[in-house]
């Protein structure tokens, strides 16, 4: 089995806000959404074999226990543009032989980074 792509949710509007902390900030490249789909609003983000479904919901709620677990080259780098973008980070205890943090995104969807 391989994982296609995790799904995070984000508020009707938000689009350009998780289009600033997915491809500003972390570095993912916004794909097209299929044609059948793109109505719903939203967006799809990849960064190698990373897709991240970012959806729609009404009404509105953070997940602020599950998250999509993201391995990052240069985890410090990505830290310090977080911080300097004002998104404060939380260290956790590291797994797998690796560091990580989490962080919310601009929703409070909880996001943990591993490197």
């Amino acid at each position: 089995m391989q994982l296609h792509h995790a799904q995070i949710a984000i508020p009707a509007g938000g689009e350009n806000q998780a289009r600033m902390f997915w491809i500003d900030i972390i570095g993912f490249s916004e794909i097209p959404k299929p044609e059948s789909l793109a109505s719903r609003g939203g967006l799809w983000i990849r960064d190698g074999d990373a897709e991240i479904h970012i959806g729609v919901e009404t009404p509105f709620a953070a997940a602020r226990k599950a998250h999509p677990g993201i391995v990052v080259d240069d985890l410090d780098r990505l830290e310090q543009r977080l911080g300097w973008a004002g998104y404060e980070t939380t260290a956790d205890v590291p797994i797998y032989g690796m560091r990580r943090f989490h962080v919310s995104d601009p929703f409070g969807n909880r996001i943990e980074f591993l490197g």
